[in-house]
């Protein structure tokens, strides 16, 4: 049942990420471990907050944790809509965040990347540039992603949680990594868009 679940969260994600994105002018559930404060690797540097060169595709990429997430992305046919011109959000799941999904899940999406897969994908993406300063003042706020669906911010002291549709936890684990598009922000766990 929680792979199907996680499935028609993914392409309920990916497919109003997909109609969020279509337009040039448009700007898995998983237990997240407690919250940790943000670390000297998480806090921004000038480096990091420095208008990149490369986009928010070609960012992620660079970084190397991010494969399974430049993947889907690029099945999802969503990877062009974020080199765009955007500005994006992302809230972007490292590799072991997408690991921490039940065996086959990332699989299954793939099979049919335009539907949940999309979806999910969308789930992870805000319109506009929203840096670490500007998250750290909306405790308790919700936020809309381009998918349609909302998080809810969570912030205690250095610590940001998201929470998303299905009552998961998702901590926030880096911060303000500047592309020419917009920026990312790195989560330990994939955002899931629909309640259990």
């Amino acid at each position: 049942m929680y792979p199907k679940l996680a499935a028609a969260g993914a392409a309920l994600s990916l497919t109003l990420l997909l109609g969020a994105c279509s337009t040039a002018a448009s700007p898995a559930t998983s237990a997240a471990t407690p919250a940790a404060p943000m670390s000297a690797s998480s806090t921004p540097t000038a480096s990091s907050t420095a208008k990149s060169q490369s986009d928010i595709v070609e960012t992620a990429a660079a970084a190397g944790d991010f494969k399974t997430l430049t993947a889907a992305l690029k099945a999802a046919g969503l990877d062009e809509t974020l080199k765009g011109p955007g500005p994006f959000t992302v809230f972007a799941p490292t590799d072991a965040a997408f690991a921490k999904l039940p065996e086959g899940t990332v699989d299954t999406l793939l099979k049919d990347p335009k539907g949940q897969l999309a979806e999910i994908l969308k789930y992870h993406v805000v319109a506009g540039e929203v840096m670490a300063a500007d998250v750290a003042k909306m405790d308790g706020q919700k936020v809309k992603t381009v998918q349609g669906g909302e998080l809810t911010v969570e912030v205690s002291g250095d610590k940001v949680v998201l929470v998303d549709a299905a009552g998961n936890r998702v901590n926030v684990i880096k911060t303000d990594i500047a592309a020419s598009n917009g920026v990312i922000h790195v989560i330990d766990a994939v955002l899931i868009p629909t309640k259990k």
